[in-house]
């Protein structure tokens, strides 16, 4: 019989990674406020918004999911923090309600954080490293952390790098396809020099999440690339992978912005745990970009 997983965020660019690459082992159920184009035949998917908490209730009790991949955040930085009480709700609020039954149905739960968790001070961080938050963002995952681990004994406590990729499923919000996007237009791409990052590619991370869905793992764990790399480096290597003159991206030094939130400036995370107890392989970051451009909606 099949173990049944549900995705929240299933129209997102993580949750697509995800749901593009389960295996026959899992049944998959997608919960996403609008509609996913395209998809997997065998894909559930359950149009709602997770706001909707006795929804959620009553599509948890049917399910009775296995696992829950949760994907589901208002991610974007700079909206966050201007609008906090909406960001608190679905970040905070959701993650709590999910928690909750994930613990009366006994579901094991991967929690989907961030590298943003950190403050960027010292880079290289590990996972018993302290969180310290500069903007009201990684705020709300910190505190959703400090529940999941909490309150479930079984689950885990995934925080993601900056991910690079292409759209798997679904669209998606994509760094990398906006960049290919303004490549091919001849327009310059923006990269700050301050903001250093591991990233990962989104293949690889959606078959990471995967796994732990579906082993004995709990706990913290980092799941990143194996190359530091600052944004303005990464872009220029993208440029050059792709064919496209690095003179296309302008270095900039996004603590000069004062309209935008703070971002850690090192948010680098040590990977060692992750290439310990997974047999996912993270990647250097040439191989993983080189994997995510050999991989296309199809």
């Amino acid at each position: 019989m099949k173990k049944r997983l549900l995705v929240t965020g299933c129209g997102g660019f993580v949750a697509g990674s995800i749901l593009k690459q389960a295996g026959n082992e899992w049944k998959l159920f997608g919960v996403s406020r609008s509609a996913v184009p395209g998809g997997r035949s065998d894909l559930t998917h359950l149009q709602f918004d997770l706001c909707d908490f006795s929804r959620l209730r009553e599509v948890f009790a049917d399910i009775r999911p296995a696992a829950v991949i949760h994907t589901a955040a208002k991610a974007d930085i700079d909206r966050s923090q201007a609008n906090q009480a909406e960001t608190e709700i679905v970040n905070v609020g959701v993650t709590q309600q999910l928690i909750t039954l994930c613990r009366d149905h006994g579901t094991k739960m991967v929690f989907c954080s961030t590298d943003a968790v950190f403050d960027g001070k010292k880079g290289n961080y590990n996972e018993e490293d302290p969180p310290h938050a500069v903007n009201f963002y990684a705020d709300t995952k910190i505190r959703c952390e400090q529940l999941v681990q909490k309150e479930l004994n079984d689950a885990v406590v995934a925080r993601l790098a900056l991910v690079a990729g292409l759209p798997m499923l679904g669209a998606g919000n994509s760094f990398l396809a906006k960049m290919i996007a303004s490549f091919e237009q001849n327009k310059p791409v923006m990269a700050p020099v301050n903001e250093i990052r591991t990233p990962i590619d989104v293949v690889t991370l959606g078959q990471a999440l995967l796994e732990l869905a579906g082993n004995d793992f709990a706990g913290i764990i980092h799941l990143a690339g194996n190359t530091p790399l600052n944004r303005y480096d990464m872009s220029c290597q993208i440029a050059t992978t792709l064919g496209f003159p690095t003179a296309l991206v302008i270095r900039t030094n996004s603590a000069d912005d004062k309209n935008r939130a703070p971002r850690p400036a090192d948010a680098t995370m040590n990977n060692t745990k992750a290439r310990r107890v997974l047999k996912t392989r993270m990647l250097d970051f040439a191989d993983g970009l080189r994997l995510t451009l050999g991989t296309k909606e199809k």
